[in-house]
């Protein structure tokens, strides 16, 4: 009976202790109260500052739904015996290759495109003349205070090591080789479009939205809607690209056999101008030769003339279309920057460190306490 009766004195002895620690910790906090006012009022100034003077941005939205046309069963079949006879074989057999939705974002992101659209020009509002986004990232653009005050402190190394290289040489950027080679300016503002331009997928809808973000919403738009029109290009010349080398290749034997039938035609007609009151058997026997090879001709010309028609038709069936759903337009409100978060966040902020640092200087005051209380210990102990 004694233990069960002492058993609950522990619980209100802890409980105690916790309430006793809850106004502890309420004291501390309204002890360093003016510590804690500071680091708001400072944050909330910081906070100012920043959304004062960040950059206004403007954010263009366009959804696109991606269709694929099917060619079904009308399938291109080979050429028959006549074109064998003329010497060549043509297999159609094959459809186009599939191109999944999930690689437009790397081709909107690929070096290729990225240099297209950046050598793009553009009206832009400060400028009286079009210019293109590598030209006005490099001569016109200024920095405002948020980046040159970032500039030079964090990026001072930077700058630093920039300035011990010196300028780096030019270097071409090898737009119809195979290799492509950046310098250093390029590569700083295929960065800022990588940051500006993106392509999200929606799995669930089937929907691609393309977004882009600058400083002028004219050109937001434009260069939403060129980047629109040029990953459609990319991606009907990547989809198509073996159906179009088929319809290359017909149209090539095409104009051939074309002009081997006009040639065997004139031989026929000019013959039988030249022997046509001749009624021997040997000019009769030339005649059907010639006839012989017009037939041939003939033939195999009208069969690729049907080959080239349906080539050209499963091109156009096979060519990918992006619907688009909501079209780009210019935005009327800026989406950047979000001035009430920006200032709500760094005041919490602020209020945040000022807590801490109460609670730390309370904390280093206990320990300092402490070592003091042990240190008297072992003096006494000696």
């Amino acid at each position: 009976m004694t233990t069960k009766e002492n058993t609950p004195a522990p619980a209100k002895s802890t409980t105690a202790d916790d309430e006793i620690d809850l106004i502890a910790l309420a004291k501390d906090l309204w002890d360093g109260r003016r510590t804690i006012v500071k680091y708001i009022l400072m944050g909330m100034a910081i906070g100012l500052f920043i959304a004062l003077l960040s950059p206004k941005e403007y954010t263009v939205q366009t959804t696109m739904v991606p269709q694929t046309g099917q060619s079904g069963g009308s399938k291109l079949g080979g050429l028959s015996s006549l074109a064998a006879m003329a010497g060549f074989n043509l297999d159609m057999s094959s459809g186009t290759e599939t191109l999944s939705p999930l690689v437009y974002p790397k081709i909107l992101k690929s070096v290729s495109f990225q240099l297209e659209l950046m050598n793009t020009p553009f009206e832009i509002a400060e400028i009286e003349h079009p210019v293109s986004l590598f030209e006005y990232y490099t001569e016109h653009k200024k920095a405002g205070v948020l980046g040159n005050l970032k500039k030079y402190t964090i990026g001072l190394p930077g700058v630093i090591l920039k300035a011990l290289k010196g300028e780096e040489p030019e270097v071409a950027s090898g737009g119809s080789s195979e290799l492509i080679a950046l310098n250093q300016k390029q590569e700083e503002v295929l960065e800022t479009m990588n940051q500006n331009l993106s392509l999200e997928i929606n799995d669930k809808e089937g929907i691609l939205t393309l977004s882009a973000r600058f400083h002028d919403p004219a050109l937001a738009a434009q260069v939403a809607r060129k980047a629109q029109l040029m990953l459609q290009h990319y991606i009907t010349t990547y989809r198509i690209q073996k159906a179009q080398e088929q319809l290359d290749f017909i149209k090539d034997r095409y104009s051939e056999k074309k002009q081997e039938f006009q040639d065997a035609q004139e031989k026929l007609a000019r013959f039988r101008d030249q022997n046509r009151n001749v009624s021997s058997a040997l000019a009769q026997t030339e005649i059907e030769r010639l006839q012989s090879e017009y037939d041939i001709a003939f033939s195999v010309y009208s069969e690729l003339a049907k080959q080239l028609e349906q080539a050209q038709i499963k091109v156009k069936e096979d060519a990918p279309v992006l619907t688009t759903v909501e079209p780009v337009r210019v935005p009327l409100q800026k989406s950047k920057p979000n001035r009430p978060l920006i200032l709500i966040i760094w005041t919490f902020l602020g209020g945040i460190v000022g807590v801490g640092i109460v609670f730390g200087r309370q904390f280093l005051g206990s320990i300092k306490e402490r070592w003091e209380e042990e240190s008297s210990r072992s003096e006494e102990s000696q």
